[in-house]
């Protein structure tokens, strides 16, 4: 990678439309997934995105090597939470994890797997942006619910998990998970690091 320009280019912002698309994808598979268990899907969402992103991710860096295409798929991940209706939480969540995810990634000037993989764990906190309130919001959540038409059934099957010892599970999971789909991302991109010269 020619790392003459620590610009985006046109053909870099592309890439990283193209990612972020893939990603929000993978994303939105997630969700439909841990939508089959009601109450408990929102929160380990975000850990099982994690588990299966991490190629996407791994790809995107090593294709730019430059700083602002994370912060970027970050921002737009939060656009998207918050004109889908989630609370402003959620698009803070995500740009902030995204902008210091990029400066991870950036210790390791993009090179560093070890650095990459902690970039990915830290880009995927973002994804608690649409959750957080559960637990620091529940009557703005619960009024937010109400007026979508949420009957109360619904609203103690979304609040029935949520406690101080569900948020540390999710916070742990999320760990873990991005710990593997990074790791197994990195796997799968093994020939092309090498050819990178991406070191350990």
């Amino acid at each position: 990678m020619n790392q003459s320009s620590k610009k985006l280019t046109i053909p870099d912002l592309i890439s990283v439309g193209v990612f972020t698309a893939i990603y929000f994808v993978l994303v939105t598979i997630a969700t439909f997934a841990c939508a089959m268990l009601p109450g408990i899907g929102n929160i380990i969402l975000p850990a099982a995105a994690a588990l299966i992103s991490g190629s996407v991710y791994m790809l995107l860096t090593l294709k730019l090597q430059k700083f602002g295409g994370i912060s970027i798929m970050g921002l737009v991940m939060g656009l998207f939470f918050f004109v889908s209706g989630h609370f402003v939480l959620s698009f803070m969540a995500n740009i902030v994890c995204g902008v210091l995810a990029d400066w991870v990634a950036s210790i390791g000037k993009y090179r560093s797997k070890k650095w990459m993989l902690m970039s990915y764990i830290v880009f995927s906190y973002g994804l608690t942006g649409p959750i957080l309130p559960l637990w620091f919001m529940k009557d703005a959540y619960i009024s937010s619910l109400e007026g979508r038409g949420k009957d109360a059934t619904y609203i103690n099957t979304v609040f029935g998990p949520i406690n101080s010892g569900s948020f540390v599970i999710c916070i742990i999971a999320i760990f873990a998970c991005a710990l593997i789909g990074g790791w197994f991302g990195q796997k799968m991109m093994k020939k092309h690091f090498e050819k990178a010269g991406i070191v350990a």
